[in-house]
């Protein structure tokens, strides 16, 4: 199979599957509403997130609008160099799979932030709020632990695709060796394809 049909199956299967996960807990669910999954240390937890990924704010109304058109903006050009590579032939098979991950879970909250608001008549075009749903109580970290002593280790509820770009960055940070091409790299592999 093509390289780029296995990115834009990757794709919309993340997409679709996180914009069911979303769409089932916001019309089942109330708001701060939970429910156990695993023990005590995994819950369906219902937020809905204003800002960027993981809860992070990022200011008011005009953080909101920036914050929406940047991800619209970043994931254009996520899409144009993903398939740019493919085309090229350059970007191998970690390429792609990482690039596609990042690219459903870019484009899986920038669906909220367009239309949820719309949907669910809270906020215009542009302004809607993330839902979020998956909280880990792993393990409460120590009083005396600086900042977060007494808290659950990573106290952040998130979506999954929040876990795909999470996954994708994280990968590209520890083996950006494998990830991006050389000049010395590419000279060959255009040498290859005349």
């Amino acid at each position: 199979m093509r390289k780029s049909s296995i990115a834009l199956l990757i794709i919309f299967f993340f997409v679709a599957v996180d914009q069911f996960l979303k769409i089932w807990v916001k019309t089942t669910m109330a708001i701060g509403e939970s429910f156990p999954v695993l023990g005590n240390w995994f819950y369906i937890y219902f937020v809905e997130n204003e800002g960027m990924a993981f809860g992070i704010s990022f200011g008011e109304n005009i953080g909101k609008l920036l914050l929406s058109l940047v991800r619209i903006a970043v994931v254009i050009l996520l899409i144009y160099y993903l398939f740019s590579q493919i085309k090229k032939k350059i970007a191998n098979w970690f390429v792609v799979v990482i690039l596609s991950l990042i690219i459903a879970g870019a484009i899986g909250n920038i669906i909220d932030s367009l239309f949820y608001g719309m949907i669910w008549h809270y906020s215009p075009f542009l302004f809607g709020r993330v839902v979020d749903m998956f909280y880990f109580k792993l393990f409460l970290l120590p009083n005396w632990f600086p900042l977060w002593g007494g808290t659950y280790f990573f106290p952040a509820i998130f979506n999954l695709a929040d876990t795909c770009t999470t996954i994708g960055i994280i990968t590209i940070i520890i083996w950006n060796k494998k990830f991006f091409v050389t000049k010395k790299e590419k000279h060959i592999i255009q040498q290859e394809l005349n």
